[in-house]
């Protein structure tokens, strides 16, 4: 009892001085961008509410293109007009190219690895140009085409399957499958679910729980103080599912190592740059790298799975077309 009174005095005394100067500007910085004034601990958290980009609509409308937030202990500015992004993301786009790292992704020290969070420096510069000669080219496209033709044919034939054996057929479900495979192949030459049966759904859980932990709100990014305490557990339970997911990617690349193929595939063209580059990319970056493209794919299956049916459907025949 007497520790929680001398706490709840602490907390008492230190807001009521962060009030007291903050309305006498003492310690404020000059030359901000206008906005809210903060509250003392919270800053402006209590203006965000449950539709935060509706919020920050309102906010810009009073307070202009360009807005300061204080979002607990966090500094942020807001840029809300076309204009004003094209300067930012396009003229500057040096200047602010470093970006805030989640304290939820410095589980198994993926923001060290991960092309996505690396600041632009000689290591980040390698692993785009990397990503960029063999994910994202033309040319690897083209590469892929014949894949991504085959596991079209394969929805088909499960779709014509169910229909002669007047099965129903859960387009969500199948899709899913079908995508996760030309994943898999693209990056491994491995189907990680089979078409025909029930399976990938711990994948898929595992790859689901990965993005909730991410994008939960955390206590830690508003106020970093707490980051060893971790209240929210947020980065312990990512660093699990983190963990289990480079398990899987261990194993695929000691079967590759264990039987080294000429396949034209992601993890082949890891491998080999590892080896020519072993400064720049180790497998623990390969492990990252793999991870990025299964956070797109759950993104985008996220979308999938708010279409109608028909919509679905439409879209399926529409590659196959």
């Amino acid at each position: 009892m007497e520790f929680m009174l001398i706490a709840l005095g602490l907390f008492l005394s230190y807001a009521l001085t962060r009030a007291t100067l903050s309305i006498f500007g003492v310690g404020k910085p000059k030359n901000l961008p206008p906005g809210p004034a903060p509250l003392p601990i919270i800053g402006n958290l209590h203006l965000l509410g449950n539709q935060p980009h509706q919020s920050l609509a309102k906010l810009a409308a009073i307070h202009g293109p360009i807005m300061f937030l204080n979002l607990g202990r966090t500094s942020v500015l807001v840029i809300s007009t076309a204009a004003a992004a094209k300067e930012v993301l396009q003229k500057q786009d040096l200047a602010f190219s470093s970006r805030h790292i989640p304290d939820a992704l410095t589980a198994h020290n993926h923001s060290t690895y991960s092309v996505v969070w690396l600041p632009v420096a000689t290591q980040w510069r390698s692993l785009r140009r990397f990503f960029n000669t063999n994910i994202f080219s033309r040319n690897s496209l083209d590469a892929n085409q014949h894949l991504r033709r085959q596991k079209v044919q394969e929805l088909v034939a499960y779709c014509r399957k169910a229909s002669h054996s007047g099965d129903s057929v859960n387009i969500s479900r199948a899709a899913f499958r079908t995508s996760l495979n030309l994943l898999s192949n693209t990056f491994f030459s491995k189907d990680l679910t089979d078409p025909y049966e029930d399976s990938g759904k711990e994948f898929k859980e595992l790859v689901g729980n990965m993005m909730e932990e991410a994008g939960k709100p955390n206590l830690v990014d508003f106020f970093p103080v707490l980051r060893k305490i971790d209240p929210q557990g947020i980065r312990r339970r990512l660093t699990r599912y983190i963990g289990k997911a480079f398990e899987v990617f261990e194993e695929l690349i000691e079967d590759r190592l264990g039987n080294r193929s000429n396949q034209d595939d992601v993890l082949n063209e890891c491998l080999k740059f590892s080896e020519e580059n072993p400064d720049q990319m180790n497998r623990t970056h390969i492990k990252s790298l793999l991870l990025v493209p299964i956070y797109l794919f759950f993104l985008v299956f996220q979308t999938w799975f708010q279409l109608s049916t028909t919509q679905k459907l439409n879209w399926s025949l529409s590659l196959k077309g």
